[in-house]
């Protein structure tokens, strides 16, 4: 099933605004290491069992059919478009060592405390600037490219999957996110 360019990029972009929360999540637990308080491993694990199984699997490769369809619409955009799939793999790379890490913690094994937040730093600042990049050039290049051809579109019926956080159904296995992200938005 084929999606225009536009709905795709209006998803792409509430994944942005739901996975900056989740970030935002994150580094309070992030302080909490810090000032040598014991973080909520349960939020920890569930923040980053998202991001690996959702924002890598799912937003990243939608991304990724997003850019390909662009260079073939406006093959003077490949080069700007070049460095983002290796992007997409290194954020990959760095969530999933952060996920073990936590889960290593979390079964009692020995991680140094240091290692781990020199680890959540390294994915929030590399995954926040990557956005931030996405945002600033390349959804703004793609917005030009869906002004200039309406209409556009790509097939992404194999990477429809339901959100299992910010969806219409919510996964119970996500109670504890949920509720933290409530209370972020409340208060």
């Amino acid at each position: 099933m084929a999606n225009e360019l536009a709905q795709i990029l209006d998803e792409l972009r509430e994944d942005h605004r739901n996975m900056a929360i989740l970030l935002n999540l994150l580094e309070q637990e992030l302080d909490r290491i810090r000032a040598n308080k014991a973080p909520d491993y349960e939020l920890l694990t569930d923040i980053m069992r998202y991001m690996t199984s959702y924002s890598d699997a799912v937003h990243h490769p939608k991304e990724d059919l997003l850019y390909n369809r662009m260079r073939a619409a406006s093959p003077k955009l490949a080069a700007s478009l070049e460095p983002v799939e290796e992007d997409h793999r290194r954020i990959a790379k760095l969530g999933e060592k952060l996920r073990a890490e936590i889960g290593a913690m979390v079964s009692g094994a020995a991680v140094k405390r240091e290692r781990m937040t020199e680890d959540m730093v390294g994915y929030l600042e590399r995954l926040r600037g990557h956005m931030a990049w996405e945002e600033a050039e390349l959804f703004e290049e793609a917005d030009k490219l869906i002004r200039k051809s309406p209409g556009l579109a790509i097939d992404d019926a194999h990477l429809r999957a339901a959100d299992p956080v910010f969806g219409l159904v919510r996964e119970a296995s996500y109670s504890n996110l949920l509720k933290n992200i409530r209370a972020m938005v409340q208060g």
